[in-house]
């Protein structure tokens, strides 16, 4: 017996609405099996891989690549009860074998409102002109940016029947700090923008300075676009320079005990727990312990109130095999070990490299911590990975001769040291706080126990 199974955009993660949709890997007419990849999606974070969830013959697609697509929503239509192994034979209309593509993004709620409101509180202001319908979460994006709905009107939409997507008002936004808005033609030129003031948040941008001259490169060059996600960590490096004023202090750490330690039980470790003991499950450890005493570090700003969390979740900052970071994030850390610290560790870090992390894996972090000795630098300044308030990071481990202050006297010897920087977000974070967490971290590394199991 024939019949039609939807396959839909599946659940990502607790705050994840929607994905994009990057390569069909099936077309219409063809066989799929059960659990087989029929498509592959992204969030703002990772990318990800849709298997089917009946076998039969691919109907119909409802999206096409580069669509932006809400959870929960039907992508395709696949045809039960057809062997899978004579797909020419399919019931599929030559209708049917092209996709058909649907709005990739949901109307207003009011299927036939003409217009919407909202002001500085959402509540009021500038009008929509009626017979053009925006998606909540278009109108979300243009509030939380600032964006007046009368520059909506302006902004060319790519979506069906002209409607604005995601990616028309981001880029919009884009163009808008570099100084370009666009004219009711959908031209590009250098206005003066007054955008809707917001309570207790400045908006990322001001109003446009004068139009940048056309590029031009002289001599031998090459010009390389930016892909998928250098455009989401470019844009995520802007906006946390914009949102937090940054302050970096720094200090050093002699962490011959741990090292030494570390090197003397890693085999053993090994062995006993089926998994590698890295120097990166023993940093989080120390950062844990210093949360718990200073937990305003481990925290948010939502305009002028300050969101004390106390879940500890970790990010760690991983490097993906094209050379772009991402940052899993090691949740309830505080509840895990060494031993569960060093399986999430290399967990999450295996899977980044080899693309399978999970949307969720990205998701909530409180605090975020980026090894820059991995690359051979003594130090960093990090930006902080918004929304939280404090990153930090971690140079190179060197050996180098150090004075020893003892009650005998002074001493030189060499020691395995280590510089550790802390970025965070003088808005609620001030010097003296930042310093005594920075100090706190190093002196749990430089106090190390030697003598501790793990």
């Amino acid at each position: 017996m024939m019949a039609l199974v939807d396959l839909v955009m599946p659940k990502l993660g607790e705050s994840i609405m929607e994905a994009t949709i990057l390569k069909w890997h099936k077309q219409p007419g063809d066989a799929v099996k059960q659990d087989e990849t029929v498509l592959e999606i992204a969030t703002d974070k990772v990318d990800s891989e849709v298997p089917s969830t009946a076998e039969g013959i691919l109907e119909e697609i409802l999206f096409k690549v580069n669509e932006v697509v809400p959870i929960g929503t039907v992508i395709a239509r696949i045809r039960t009860g057809v062997p899978a192994e004579t797909p020419e034979k399919s019931p599929v209309s030559p209708q049917a074998a092209q996709p058909v593509i649907h709005s990739q993004e949901p109307p207003v709620q009011a299927p036939h409102a003409a217009r919407a409101e909202y002001g500085s509180n959402g509540q009021g202001g500038a009008p929509i002109s009626a017979g053009r319908f925006y998606s909540p979460l278009v109108l979300n994006i243009a509030q939380s940016e600032g964006v007046q709905l009368q520059e909506l009107e302006h902004i060319p939409g790519t979506g069906n029947d002209g409607r604005v997507t995601k990616r028309d008002i981001l880029q919009y936004i884009s163009d808008k700090r570099a100084g370009k808005t666009p004219s009711a033609g959908g031209t590009y030129h250098s206005q003066e923008v007054t955008v809707l003031p917001q309570p207790g948040r400045q908006p990322a941008y001001g109003p446009s300075q004068a139009q940048a001259p056309a590029a031009s490169y002289g001599g031998n060059t090459e010009i390389i676009e930016m892909d998928r996600m250098r455009r989401l960590i470019a844009d995520h490096m802007v906006r946390s320079k914009q949102t937090s004023p940054h302050v970096t202090s720094f200090t050093e750490a002699d962490v011959t005990h741990l090292v030494q330690w570390r090197e003397k039980v890693k085999k053993e470790f090994e062995k006993r727990e089926s998994t590698k003991l890295t120097f990166t499950p023993l940093f989080i450890e120390a950062i844990v312990r210093c949360i718990k005493k200073y937990p305003l570090i481990n925290s948010s700003v939502d305009a002028d109130r300050i969101i004390l969390k106390k879940d500890i979740h970790i990010g760690m900052a991983t490097a993906l095999p094209s050379g772009s970071l991402i940052v899993p994030v090691i949740r309830h850390a505080d509840q895990l070990n060494l031993v569960g610290l060093a399986r999430q560790v290399n967990s999450l870090a295996e899977n980044a490299r080899n693309n399978k992390l999970r949307p969720d894996d990205t998701q909530g972090g409180t605090f975020t911590m980026t090894n820059v000795g991995t690359f051979g630098s003594l130090m960093g300044t990090p930006i902080i990975n918004q929304p939280q308030v404090a990153i930090l990071a971690v140079g190179a481990i060197k050996k180098r001769p150090v004075v020893i202050e003892t009650s005998e006297g002074d001493s030189i010897a060499i020691r395995h040291m280590m510089y550790l920087s802390l970025s965070y977000d003088h808005r609620i974070i001030d010097g003296s706080l930042g310093a005594t967490f920075l100090s706190a971290v190093a002196n749990e590394l430089q106090n190390f126990n030697p003598g501790r199991d793990f």
